[in-house]
């Protein structure tokens, strides 16, 4: 009995993740140019979704499939990468702890100081780029500021029409 119970949990949130999946790359055509960066402002909307609905670690799994998938369509850069999964972990976090919507507000602190520290350091340099902190993390901003308020948005409107978020 215990094992059904598991299974259906993994098969629910799996199932989710996978719509939250398709949700960011049919939405990926939506990006702003700002700098060596493509910023996509539903990657973070899908981020704080997932992250309230799924956890840190569905939520990070999600925005990595996500990024792996824009990268190899063409819709991102290799920058995707820290630019989405700390900003997914951090609403994860904070709402697994806080259980408040507002957590929702966490993500542009993943992506901004973290993912744009990893993007200067690690990933930039791997494609041959030099591009400073506060460029990276401006940019970063641009589409994290956003993305969260429309995640919050989503969040309250799927709370109002009675969908159960927890």
């Amino acid at each position: 009995m215990r094992t059904e119970a598991i299974s259906s949990v993994t098969l629910r949130r799996l199932t989710v993740a996978g719509l939250l999946t398709a949700t960011a790359l049919l939405l990926s055509g939506v990006s702003i140019p700002f700098g060596p960066t493509k910023c996509f402002p539903f990657q973070h909307t899908v981020n704080v979704v997932g992250g309230i609905l799924l956890g840190p670690w569905w939520a990070a799994g999600t925005a990595l499939v996500t990024s792996v998938l824009r990268v190899a369509m063409g819709t991102g850069t290799l920058f995707a990468f820290p630019g989405s999964v700390p900003g997914a972990l951090a609403v994860g976090l904070a709402y697994r702890f806080l259980r408040k919507d507002w957590c929702a507000l966490a993500e542009p602190l993943g992506t901004g100081p973290v993912g744009a520290t990893l993007s200067a350091l690690l990933i930039a340099p791997a494609m041959g780029k030099s591009v400073g902190f506060w460029a990276l993390q401006s940019a970063f901003l641009t589409s994290a500021i956003p993305g969260c308020i429309i995640g919050y948005a989503v969040i309250a409107g799927l709370r109002k029409s009675g969908v159960n978020v927890d």
